[in-house]
């Protein structure tokens, strides 16, 4: 029979050899907020076995090496030919330059684009009217068709888009999709991708999975490509929240209608929105698209100037919260967001009560029913710390709120897929479109009212009024909110 202490001290010594190098990753990972690395060590702790295990499987942010030599190459063969596409801009208006030249720089140095002006731009009505207006675009290309969704599903918004690339394949339109491997699965195993391909469309499919067992040893199975993108003949893009779907979606049917909002836009923003799409085209397909890359921008003209930049895993850490705390720190007189996850960064959670307390009119707008209890509760969880600053919470009732916007002053709009959350912010591919104009910020801020007049307001009362064990349940998940 073993020697109890013998026993003891083997086990210890194991313990030590499994814990001791996984505490030492988590303690010098590079680009981990303290509370990121508290966490990871409490849920060791309280798990040890089970906490090793997620931290192996969740505690890195990597999609896997050759992914990422993939990736690289592709960004900077990108940043060889693009040429006056990315890098350089135009001169901002005087006035434009003084107010707003520091948001323009802050969203430039993620991927090096520069404002582009002579952009014009239109606020579709709702969800089915985006995709009738992307079918309609589709149907009137000459040259080539881009499109790449989180969720394409097989419903009737789907199949719409689906034909539309079908009809512009066989009459000679170069047709490329592409979708996520985890959020489009049942469209990648669907008889419409597979009728897609007869037709002559151009599929790929961004960070697939395959054997999950697998692919979790060369790399994180939950990173993912959230982006929404369509450009058409260089000069046409959209941007915004919604994915390829009718307003019910199906799969998440019982928090419907998901309500998203779309801009389809026209001018040089469209050629960095192409970029976008190209980075993650490349990264996943060998296929020579140089010279549709190198064709001349076109010539300027009157228009509002805007910028495209993505965000993702491989790109510069921390850079959508940056970019989100930069807006949030230039507000002088209103700051609106409208959001469906809310699990911020300290930095970003300080510096939406600095704006509340220096007087900004400061709203956000969250769903009352969030899709992601986690989220919803670990969002929950800043409420109280937000009313006490000033900040007024509207939760909307009409449907799950999946538009992510951010208005400012009345002059600058955010829009595009990046929630304000640490998944868009450390672990999903985003893109977004930040643009000045009192034109087209007055349509968000319009749709943005529409949404607050669908709404109730949350007030500090209600909040300091919620059990203990509600309160104990938010703060645990926003406790946890770093691993998760």
């Amino acid at each position: 029979m073993p020697d109890p202490l013998t026993t003891w001290a083997l086990s210890m010594a194991l313990y030590a050899l499994i814990h001791v190098p996984v505490v030492i990753r988590i303690l010098i990972r590079p680009h981990r907020e303290p509370a990121s690395r508290l966490a990871w060590l409490l849920v060791i702790l309280l798990l040890p076995v089970l906490g090793v295990v997620a931290y192996v499987l969740l505690g890195e942010v990597n999609i896997g090496h050759a992914r990422v030599r993939k990736a690289d190459a592709a960004v900077a063969r990108l940043a060889r030919i693009a040429g006056g596409a990315g890098g350089s801009g135009q001169a901002l208006m005087p006035e434009v330059e003084r107010r707003h030249g520091h948001l323009f720089r802050a969203a430039g140095s993620i991927n090096g684009f520069q404002p582009h002006g002579g952009n014009t731009a239109r606020l579709l009505e709702d969800s089915n009217a985006s995709i009738l207006s992307m079918v309609e675009d589709i149907d009137r290309a000459t040259d080539h068709v881009h499109l790449l969704f989180y969720i394409w599903l097989t419903d009737q918004n789907g199949e719409r888009v689906a034909e539309a690339l079908e009809r512009a394949a066989r009459r000679g339109v170069t047709c490329r999709a592409m979708v996520d491997g985890l959020g489009s699965r049942d469209m990648v195993r669907s008889g419409t991708w597979r009728r897609m391909a007869e037709a002559g469309v151009r599929l790929a499919v961004a960070l697939p999975i395959g054997n999950p067992l697998v692919r979790a040893l060369r790399g994180r199975v939950d990173l993912r490509n959230h982006r929404k993108i369509v450009v058409i003949d260089h000069l046409v893009t959209y941007c915004g929240s919604q994915n390829c779907a009718d307003p019910e979606f199906r799969v998440k049917a019982k928090y419907a209608p998901w309500v998203d909002a779309v801009m389809r836009v026209e001018g040089a923003v469209a050629r960095q929105n192409q970029l976008l799409f190209a980075s993650d085209w490349l990264a996943q397909v060998d296929d020579d698209i140089a010279e549709l890359l190198e064709r001349p921008m076109p010539a300027p003209s009157e228009g509002f100037p805007a910028l495209a930049f993505g965000t993702g895993p491989t790109v510069r850490n921390s850079a959508m919260p940056e970019m989100f705390v930069t807006l949030m720190h230039s507000a002088r007189r209103e700051l609106v967001i409208t959001t469906p996850y809310y699990v911020p960064t300290d930095p970003m959670q300080a510096a939406l009560c600095a704006s509340a307390r220096r007087g900004v009119a400061t709203t956000i707008v969250f769903p009352a029913r969030n899709d992601s209890w986690i989220v919803g509760a670990a969002s929950r969880s800043y409420y109280a710390e937000l009313l006490e600053a000033g900040v007024r919470i509207q939760e909307y009732v009409g449907g799950l709120l999946h538009t992510k916007s951010l208005t400012l002053d009345g002059e600058v709009t955010l829009i595009g897929s990046a929630n304000a959350d640490r998944r868009s912010f450390e672990l999903n591919y985003e893109n977004n479109i930040l643009l000045v104009d009192r034109a087209v910020t007055s349509q968000i801020r319009a749709r943005q009212d529409a949404y607050i007049a669908s709404s109730r307001e949350v007030s500090l009362q209600e909040v300091r009024s919620w059990p203990l064990g509600r309160r104990l349940w938010n703060n645990t998940f926003a406790m946890l909110g770093p691993v998760l």
